[in-house]
């Protein structure tokens, strides 16, 4: 009897789980499609190969929980390099048919009607979305950007027409999102007027993605290294709220890190974040807020591991980046002081930038302005009537090779002074990082080194207050400004 009970539960625990995942199927086929072509998709835009092209025949299912928006993409022999949105909601079939390889013109067979949205988006637009893949196929970027712009305006003036669902307004929020690296945006009167008439026409439950499209097209000042920071509110993956500057009052610093899930270099600089933060505790908080939506942050396995503070304001992080960022890219980091003033703002990773970081806040290096390369920066400083001995701390990968170049010279009170001697490495060659940075044996952190190496310039006429280290002239060349000699 206990048995056949502990059997039942079993089977009902076991229905309950299969019960609670839910899918959405898609289905596809042309006939010009060649076998092993490799089918890619997701939800959002963390995706993975789901199934294998056989007889131009592809299926998968993906897991959904509501009304999402996922992506397609076909790999293989006259596909285009190119993805397409499909709306997605559980236990719905939707069926993809062509005649030839060009699948974002295909046509889409769903009984939801947000895909009907995108499937007269797609329509209306036919024409250039398929003259925008030739010019991806052909690399043509002279033509690139216009014809982009081409779809962008095509798309805004059907807009209009559309009703405001979920899938009008993701179209919407792309284009306004074009604003943060386009100060030149073409249409920015009609994108205003379009989401005055999306703002009268939503239904309720749209309010926050009306407020992050309004940010973007009206975005408040944007804060620059000296301001004083602003506060925001965003809550964990618990759904506790907490404020961003909250836990500034022991005297830390606090570093921004703005990622996304399908963000290469976010991945990439996690360990080297996770062994300063380890190191920093004391000294340095770390926030990370996230870009993506509610579903995908909680649900990635990458955003599981953080050991810091890692918070969403379910705006895909417009109430910090519409603030504090110059540019809608991630990763994007800024430092901010105990005193709550913006000290660095950084776009991308580079090997070795947290690590330099920490010399800096621990106070190892002398006081200077290197925020656009901590990896690189000046431990110390001799200045006499012989010359000027500088002493550098150089962090990076040790495969990784670096130059500085003859030409390379100080800069202060409007009169340059060159170097005359280098110790610990070769000008104009390539260098090498020899020493290990951490103790560590995880792949690729395992492998981050450092050097120390002395540059010796000419004597200062006058001995300086501040001065400005200049690695020649040439594109991407090193700068160190404010270096104090006090």
């Amino acid at each position: 009897m206990k048995k056949s009970i502990i059997t039942m539960m079993l089977a009902l625990v076991t229905m309950a789980g299969l019960a609670q995942t839910k899918t959405a199927t898609v289905t596809g086929y042309s006939p010009t499609l060649k076998d092993g072509t490799l089918v890619l998709a997701g939800i959002g835009i963390s995706g993975s190969v789901v199934d294998t092209v056989q007889s131009g025949r592809f299926a998968f299912t993906l897991p959904v929980e509501e009304l999402s928006s996922g992506f397609l993409s076909l790999v293989g022999e006259g596909c285009p390099n190119f993805s397409f949105s499909l709306m997605m909601k559980p236990d719905v079939t939707i069926k993809l048919t062509g005649t030839d390889c060009i699948y974002p013109l295909w046509k889409v067979e769903s009984p939801i009607p947000e895909q009907q949205t995108l499937n007269r988006v797609t329509e209306h637009c036919r024409d250039v979305i398929k003259e925008l893949i030739q010019i991806v196929e052909n690399r043509d970027r002279v033509k690139l950007d216009s014809i982009s712009m081409e779809l962008t305006k095509q798309q805004m003036d059907i807009l209009s027409s559309l009703p405001v669902d979920a899938a009008s307004l993701n179209v919407l929020w792309r284009i306004s999102r074009m604003l943060i690296n386009m100060k030149d945006f073409p249409y920015v009167e009609q994108l205003k007027d379009l989401e005055k008439s999306f703002l009268a026409r939503a239904p309720k439950g749209f309010e926050a993605e009306l407020a992050e499209i309004h940010t973007y097209i009206y975005p408040p000042q944007v804060l620059q290294v000296g301001d004083k920071a602003v506060d925001a509110e965003l809550f964990d993956m618990q759904g506790n709220t907490h404020h961003l500057l909250e836990g500034m009052t022991d005297g830390r610093y606090l570093l921004l890190d703005l990622w996304g899930i399908g963000c290469g270099p976010c991945r990439m600089a996690e360990p080297e974040m996770r062994e300063v933060y380890k190191r920093m505790k004391d000294k340095l908080e770390i926030v990370g807020i996230n870009e993506d939506k509610i579903p995908s942050w909680k649900n990635s396995d990458f955003s599981k591991r953080i050991v810091w503070k890692n918070w969403n304001d379910g705006k895909m992080g417009s109430s910090i980046s519409s603030r504090y960022c110059d540019e809608g890219s991630v990763p994007y980091y800024v430092l901010i002081s105990p005193d709550k003033r913006i000290v660095m703002k950084k776009a991308g990773y580079y090997t070795g930038m947290f690590l330099g970081l920490a010399d800096a806040i621990n106070g190892l290096s002398i006081k200077q302005d290197n925020s656009a390369n901590f990896e690189l920066s000046i431990r110390k400083v001799e200045a006499n009537t012989n010359g000027t001995t500088v002493g550098f701390r150089y962090y990076s990968h040790k495969e990784y090779g670096f130059r500085i170049v003859k030409d390379s010279y100080l800069e202060a009170n409007g009169k340059k002074y060159k170097v005359t001697a280098a110790d610990g490495i070769t000008l104009d060659e390539n260098n090498y990082t020899t020493v290990k940075a951490t103790d560590s044996t995880e792949y690729f952190l395992s492998d981050l080194s450092y050097i120390d190496f002395t540059l010796t310039f000419e004597p200062f006429e006058n001995i300086p207050e501040t001065f400005d280290f200049k690695e020649g002239n040439g594109v991407g060349a090193f700068v160190i400004r404010n270096i104090s000699l006090k």
